[in-house]
């Protein structure tokens, strides 16, 4: 096996000292002729730079993070599918991280920052914790949150307002013709299952319909929890439609609905929230809230651009407000 080829080949190669050899990759050499001969030498004996090497040189990793709960959600699949292009036009590399919603997988992530393996980082946590806040007061690189945080978090933010998309789905499920919407939510003490199951209960008020927790559920954020829960549900009431607080609670419910021989939409109507890609495909096509997942990326991703040009501006804070995205699991109701 032949080793690695070294800088001393190439200086070799090119007829130079190992120091030009040096400046002429790192651009600190104004000889045409010189870059020409290294670069030329480089190709020649196959030399690659060390990239360890190189950030210890330039203090740039050219490496961005991207930690969030789940990579195989198409909530943050549509954001990486903005994210991603972005950073690389600017010539950086995103690295994903999954942390399943671990409080101290993303504090260790924070805190990890100091080892300078990125030059910056953007978290999606769906609980925030005062451990995050203070982890949060002083990083080392630049960090984008996309998520709710405290006003008084001096990062930048990027978030949307669940609660409202809530409420716009239950309204638009009593406005076609439901009165028992059962709501099938993640766990509670997450920042978008307190939203959510907050904005259902506004959405009934705003209704006229009280609230009967035999219609809620909780369980977790995934499709088999949304039909466990929504079997839950139907062994004890009746309901003639189902609130998931996310697309995959939704699907699971459309699951268990089917094998209960409840019709989508004639007999139970179903709502999601995220607008995925999976709304538009499932069968039938899931209404859905769009919360701006790909929105959210773009602007976090232009955020941190911003730091990491010297961007020396108050943290920013934009919100994406939810729009409603009606398909076939819901009863169309004319204007």
């Amino acid at each position: 096996m032949s080793s690695r080829p070294t800088i001393h080949q190439v200086a070799k190669a090119a007829g130079v000292s190992i120091s030009s050899v040096s400046r002429a990759l790192n651009g600190n050499t104004s000889n045409p002729e010189m870059v020409a001969k290294v670069r030329a030498a480089v190709k020649q004996v196959g030399y690659v730079p060390s990239a360890v090497a190189q950030s210890l040189k330039t203090q740039q990793t050219g490496q961005i993070a991207f930690a969030m709960e789940d990579i195989g959600n198409a909530a943050y699949l549509a954001m990486v599918r903005e994210i991603q292009p972005r950073l690389r036009e600017d010539g950086y590399r995103l690295l994903l991280h999954a942390t399943a919603a671990d409080v101290q997988d993303e504090i260790d992530v924070l805190e990890s920052l100091a080892q300078k393996y990125v030059d910056g980082l953007i978290l999606c946590p769906i609980r925030v914790t005062d451990r995050h806040i203070e982890a949060l007061r002083s990083p080392a690189v630049p960090v984008v949150v996309i998520g709710q945080l405290p006003d008084h978090v001096g990062v930048d933010n990027v978030r949307t307002d669940s609660r409202q998309g809530a409420r716009l789905a239950v309204e638009h499920l009593y406005a076609g013709g439901a009165r028992r919407i059962a709501f099938v939510n993640g766990p509670a003490d997450t920042v978008p299952g307190h939203a959510r199951y907050a904005g259902y209960r506004e959405g009934l008020r705003a209704c006229g319909l009280e609230v009967d927790e035999l219609l809620v559920e909780v369980g977790d954020f995934q499709v088999a929890a949304g039909q466990a829960a929504t079997e839950r549900i139907l062994a004890r009431t009746d309901v003639d439609a189902v609130f998931g607080a996310n697309d995959l609670i939704a699907l699971g419910a459309m699951h268990a609905l089917r094998s209960a021989g409840r019709s989508i939409p004639g007999d139970v109507q179903v709502a999601g929230m995220d607008d995925t890609t999976l709304a538009e495909t499932s069968f039938p096509p899931l209404t859905s809230v769009s919360l701006g997942s790909r929105e959210r990326g773009g602007i976090a991703a232009e955020m941190l651009l911003a730091r990491l040009h010297g961007g020396t501006e108050p943290a920013q804070r934009v919100t994406v407000p939810p729009s409603l995205t009606v398909r076939q699991s819901t009863v169309e109701v004319s204007e």
